[in-house]
């Protein structure tokens, strides 16, 4: 049902201003563009699912040698004392706790690719656990917002950008998005407790948590010792490593239950193909109402409009400028990447606003576009509080990202 309100907006909002900037501004070319924007995003959309077929094939083969092998069950039992605090709704030892962490732990790596199949593989366990196909459950939007609150420690994407725009130290952001996309799924998973009533104060949640901040401490020191060239090979190395154990060590554990991995492979990648299909409608539905909205000027009015109210109430206006980045984010992670650069590019890779439009694009992660492929894979119509949920974690992000950008720079 929010989904549905969130389409209606944005068109209806993109007709409104455009008919405003025919009549009073006289833009002729704003109707035009806003119809190329359909077409645009359309193709765009099923460029994105038809290039998602093959990387869902590899992935979900993988994952159904890992199910027959017995290593998502390990997984899921090593798992379970956390995943039962966090997933009360998910039974004991249940085999999608192994997908979960799967996606989780490809998400933490910065590996995209690889973290969509594994979280559409949870979405299709989780969906056998649903008594109302329709709507979500608790441990689904628990996941969802894990996925959009988008803890990454490793964002080999941005630190390319930086060094592609001429950034004197294209690593000076590693720590300050480090920070930013911690907060953010802390705030997340806090959140959505709130909403769900799981209680936070049991002793293995507080452990576990405690556990991450060291974690993140230990990542951050450790990484802070190295130079920028030693910086870049090494979050590069592991996160490739890691890809690779995780592939063999399924085929090695297939081969010792003798299992036929080649057949399992094939059964897994079949599905990879139905669900890149089944995604199609979902996300042309969801990136045409955003391409839209933008080509509407109704972005460029949404800024404007926030930089008079900081402006009018004394506060520094600074980082005004990075807000395109982090309010695209939601959205559309090609366009808050196409905002980025253009952030660096105008006003330089160095410079504040270029600084913070970088930690804004690694401290969440696209809700809308999430909402859109893990729900529709599954046929979820009915959201509940997934979005309240998602937009409070992507919210928490973006106020960490400017303190902590303050902080630094």
């Amino acid at each position: 049902m929010v989904l549905n309100y969130i389409f209606v907006a944005f068109f209806v909002i993109a007709f409104i201003i455009g008919l405003v900037r025919l009549i009073f501004m006289g833009d002729v070319e704003v109707f035009p563009n806003m119809m190329n924007s359909t077409f645009d995003s359309s193709k765009t959309a099923f460029e994105i699912s038809l290039g998602l077929t093959g990387v869902l094939s590899l992935w979900l083969g993988i994952m159904k040698i890992g199910e027959k092998g017995g290593v998502v069950n390990v997984i899921a039992r090593l798992l379970s004392p956390v995943f039962c605090k966090l997933f009360p709704d998910i039974p004991k030892g249940h085999p999608v706790t192994g997908s979960i962490f799967m996606n989780i732990a490809a998400n933490m790596l910065g590996l995209d690719n690889a973290a969509t199949p594994l979280g559409l593989k949870a979405m299709e366990q989780m969906q056998t656990l649903n008594p109302k196909k329709d709507t979500a459950t608790n441990p689904m939007i628990m996941f969802l917002v894990l996925n959009t609150s988008g803890l990454t420690l490793i964002p080999v994407s941005i630190l390319v950008y930086r060094a592609q725009m001429g950034a004197a130290q294209p690593t000076d952001v590693f720590i300050p998005i480090l920070l930013a996309t911690f907060f953010a799924t802390l705030a997340g998973i806090i959140i959505t407790c709130l909403y769900q009533r799981i209680n936070l104060f049991n002793k293995v949640l507080m452990l576990t948590l405690g556990c991450m901040c060291l974690a993140v401490a230990g990542i951050i020191w450790g990484f802070s010792q190295m130079d920028k060239e030693m910086m870049n090979v090494v979050s590069t190395s592991v996160a490739n490593i890691l890809l690779l154990t995780i592939i063999v060590g399924f085929i090695l554990a297939g081969v010792r239950k003798k299992i036929n991995v080649y057949d399992a492979f094939i059964e897994g990648a079949k599905d990879g193909f139905t669900t890149a299909v089944r995604i199609i409608p979902y996300l042309v539905a969801i990136l045409v109402g955003i391409g839209v909205f933008r080509a509407s000027g109704a972005m460029d009015w949404l800024i404007d409009g926030i930089k008079w109210c900081v402006v009018a109430c004394g506060i520094d206006a600074d980082f005004v400028g990075a807000l395109p980045t982090a309010l695209m984010k939601p959205l559309s992670g090609s366009g808050a990447r196409g905002m980025m650069v253009d952030a660096m590019t105008t006003y330089g890779a160095d410079s504040f606003i270029g600084r913070l439009s970088c930690i804004f694009q690694g401290s969440t992660d696209t809700t809308f576009y999430i909402l859109a492929v893990y729900f529709g894979s599954v046929g979820i119509r009915h959201t509940r509080h997934a979005v309240a949920c998602g937009l409070l974690a992507d919210l928490a992000g973006i106020i960490a990202a400017i303190a902590i950008c303050y902080m630094f720079f």
